[in-house]
């Protein structure tokens, strides 16, 4: 066991007495601004109800309690990593703060939590309150962002364990006790070792323990950005993570079942509710498609060891097109990142040059997507949130290939 954070309470005389609250809100490191302006949004979400909320230690104590909003500031072993997304620290220290203060429910809110709307707080709330384990918000997003979730985290999570969250490494979560000391068990292994930046995945996580999972619509939300690291250093980051917990879950995800549970802000056939298409400008891809034919010529022996020659003969057909044709197929994206995740658990290549090999590849998808989702008109034009049901749908469809490589690997060497 990782040693015990210490926990120190600071509550104004305003709140002293107050009988502890069910509901825990934790937050990250934040500036005054920041902090003041959530604290603001909490205090509209929860009029009138108990609350405490949980903030880093600081050299200075925490701004008055207004309301029943109660503040304690925490300090713990586990050091909280200033990221963009909730790491390993932050589920160890939420579980720790969930046992000093005998809290139901918690809200992990991430970085940036200032530009989430009352109305998502108490929604994210109200769920973990109501029973439901894992909580994950629906944000409003726009349609060049979280690109790398839609190609790849959410229609692998979706086909592999059978649920729904669209964001699955979301930055805002609700969790039951019982979900946070889950969380906190999987953080443990990183936090001893004194890696508290390491990436744990929530929904990965509920799978495996059979937890109920609810996503609620939250708006609009101001996406953190990512300290100054280059696209490869962050996707190999991201990928890598994401890649070791599908085969540490290996013996869950080949029997699981796709059995999707309604969830709040989707339509009973699970499908998003889609915006039309609006007028846009043409997408600038053309950097994206010079990387991608530039590695095609260079990237050729790494990716024969990884991909197996129906895929290739795609990626060549693709080189050749121009940009107003290019169009990557959901089927040959599915097999790709298929085929990746194969790679890097039997160890096919050096798994730094594994990951470095699927960037140009993402961004050739990056690319085909803007230019489908872009289009004003014509028989192919999908709007964003269209394409991505669609790919996850390919990817399910292929997820039988992915189980037999799995378990067969032999017979299916490129």
């Amino acid at each position: 066991m990782a040693t015990a954070s210490t926990l120190s309470e600071t509550t104004t005389p305003a709140s002293s007495g107050a009988g502890v609250p069910g509901l825990l809100i934790a937050l990250g490191p934040l500036s005054p601004e920041a902090l003041e302006s959530v604290l603001a949004n909490l205090g509209l979400a929860f009029a009138g109800q108990d609350v405490l909320v949980a903030t880093p230690d600081a050299a200075q104590p925490p701004p008055p309690s207004s309301g029943r909003l109660r503040l304690t500031t925490y300090t713990s072993s586990a050091a909280a990593v200033d990221g963009f997304v909730l790491t390993a620290a932050d589920f160890f220290n939420g579980y720790r703060l969930m046992q000093e203060h005998k809290s139901a429910a918690c809200v992990l809110l991430g970085p940036e939590a200032q530009s989430l709307a009352p109305d998502a707080l108490h929604g994210l709330a109200a769920s973990a309150l109501g029973g439901v384990d894992l909580t994950t918000p629906r944000y409003s997003l726009g349609p060049r962002d979280g690109l790398f979730n839609s190609a790849v985290l959410y229609p692998v999570t979706r086909a592999l364990y059978g649920t729904r969250p669209r964001y699955p490494l979301a930055i805002d979560l609700a969790l039951s006790t019982r979900m946070a000391e889950r969380l906190a068990t999987a953080a443990q292994k990183f936090t001893a070792a004194n890696q508290n930046g390491a990436l744990v995945w929530p929904v990965a996580e509920a799978a495996a323990a059979g937890f109920s999972v609810a996503e609620v619509p939250t708006g609009p939300r101001k996406l953190p950005q990512p300290d100054a690291a280059d696209l490869n250093s962050l996707l190999a980051q991201i990928a890598g993570s994401f890649f070791a917990d599908v085969d540490a879950k290996a013996s869950l995800w080949q029997r699981a079942r796709l059995a999707y549970a309604k969830s709040a802000g989707v339509r009973g056939d699970g499908t998003s509710v889609q915006p039309a298409i609006e007028t846009r400008e043409a997408p600038e891809v053309q950097p994206m498609l010079d990387s991608f034919r530039l590695a095609y010529s260079n990237l050729q022996e790494i990716w024969s060891l990884v991909l197996p020659p129906n895929s290739l003969l795609g990626l060549k057909k693709l080189s050749l097109l121009p940009p107003a044709s290019f169009r990557m197929p959901d089927s040959l994206w599915a097999r790709i990142v298929y085929d990746f995740i194969l790679a890097y658990r039997l160890r096919t290549i050096n798994r730094g040059h594994l990951l470095g090999a699927l960037t140009p590849l993402y961004l050739a998808w990056v690319a085909s997507h803007l230019l489908l989702t872009g289009a004003a008109s014509g028989a192919e034009a999908m709007a964003p949130e269209e394409h991505i049901e669609a790919l996850a749908g390919a990817f399910e469809a292929d997820k039988p290939y992915l189980v037999s490589r799995w378990r067969w690997p032999d017979r299916f060497n490129p």
